[in-house]
């Protein structure tokens, strides 16, 4: 059986066959290898069948010894359809131009809206996507994605502590949650505050409740320091939660290593570009074809979904950045080594502790080169709140 797509693709033509001897010539077609189809037979002198584009062009040749006349009576297939296209170039050219405007409208911002917001944090959260090109009017290709830029307006607007951006078609929807909400106070049922570690007590706060120790009093972890119960000689005796704070003098002991010749890998400024469309897996490159000539290099891709009106096309549109990268070697000193490995060990102890806990002073126990690394035992003292909170059973009162 015929392909009529195929045929459709490189056109075919319907001609008219009248005369005498029609078996005849369509003996000489056959014999020359060219391929007709839908013959059909009207009266005794007249056929008409199908045949390719390419066939019609040589058919004139094999009736010029014979008494046949023909006629083409019709064109069909994607030449012809690009012919009548060229021939109204003006509609064409119009409906491009239609869907393109269509396509533009379709992935411009024209919308921006803000939940969760006072207005004075709405109005910085404005000015800053204002500042980063993300503004009504604006095509959604020349824009950060929506990852970037959560992550510009957390870090450039002080007042935020969490901002979710989502694009929905033509708008931006950011849900804002902002610093110093007022926490709700929670009820406390009766409780001790004892000691998470041991300690020398130097400093005391007592909001409620009543202190059983003194500063430069000798605590073990679990030892009580404030008490919920109020009252004196066992009479009236009162359950209240106790609240305040307790600071003690605490003590850490840190190993750290720092390596005397440490590698660094960072950027060093030059970038290239490439952009292309994506259909589903398959990427067709559109601009920078090259590969990069760089030894080493890190990439970061950004996704544009495209939309035509309501609909979320299976394109998208991808810019590749490629910036180079160079690994660099920084040599320290025995000094300046002991520095860093110091303040490392600071940083991993006081990540472990609460924010007001302060350093009082450190001594470096043992110290040695060896491997290419300074080795340092350091032992650390802090000022930081031992108290903790504990619920007053039965079994705690006895």
């Amino acid at each position: 059986m015929k392909n009529q797509w195929i045929d459709f693709l490189f056109g075919m033509v319907t001609v008219k066959i009248t005369g005498k001897g029609i078996e005849r010539f369509i003996n000489v077609l056959t014999r020359n290898e060219i391929i007709i189809w839908n013959v059909k037979r009207h009266g005794t002198e007249t056929i008409t069948f199908q045949m390719k584009l390419e066939d019609a062009k040589n058919i004139r040749y094999f009736a010029r010894h014979t008494d046949c006349q023909i006629t083409f009576l019709k064109r069909n297939g994607v030449p012809f359809f690009f012919r009548r296209l060229l021939k109204n170039s003006g509609f064409l050219a119009g409906a491009v131009i239609f869907l393109l405007i269509i396509f533009l409208l379709s992935n411009v911002i024209w919308g921006i809206e803000i939940k969760g917001a006072k207005p004075d944090t709405e109005y910085q959260i404005r000015k800053e996507l204002d500042r980063m090109g993300v503004k009504i009017g604006k095509l959604q290709f020349f824009v950060k994605n929506v990852e970037g830029i959560q992550r510009e307006l957390t870090n450039n607007v002080g007042n935020l502590t969490w901002v979710g951006v989502e694009l929905k078609g033509t708008t931006y929807h950011l849900q804002v949650v902002e610093k110093n909400e007022p926490e709700k106070q929670k009820e406390l049922s009766p409780q001790n505050l004892v000691a998470k570690k041991k300690a020398i007590i130097v400093k005391t706060f007592v909001e409620e409740g009543k202190k059983v120790v003194d500063i430069h009093d000798y605590v073990q972890k679990g030892q009580l320091l404030v008490s919920g119960e109020i009252g004196q000689d066992g009479e009236n005796v009162k359950l209240v939660p106790a609240k305040g704070k307790v600071w003690g003098e605490t003590w850490y002991k840190s190993h750290v290593e720092q390596p005397l010749d440490t590698k660094f890998i960072v950027l060093n400024g030059n970038e290239k570009r490439k952009h292309s469309l994506a259909f589903g897996k398959f990427e067709l490159p559109i601009w920078g074809f090259k590969a990069p000539e760089y030894k080493q290099f890190e990439t970061e891709k950004t996704i544009y979904k495209l939309h035509f009106l309501k609909w979320v096309l299976p394109v998208s549109y991808i810019q590749t950045t490629i910036r180079e990268s160079e690994d660099i070697i920084r040599s320290y000193t025995k000094e300046q080594a002991e520095q860093i490995a110091l303040e490392r060990a600071k940083k991993e102890i006081k990540s472990q502790l609460d924010e007001d806990a302060m350093f009082k002073d450190e001594k470096i126990l043992h110290k040695e080169v060896k491997n290419g690394k300074v080795i340092l035992d350091i032992h650390f003292k802090l000022i930081e709140n031992i108290a903790v909170e504990q619920p007053i059973s039965k079994e705690t009162r006895e």
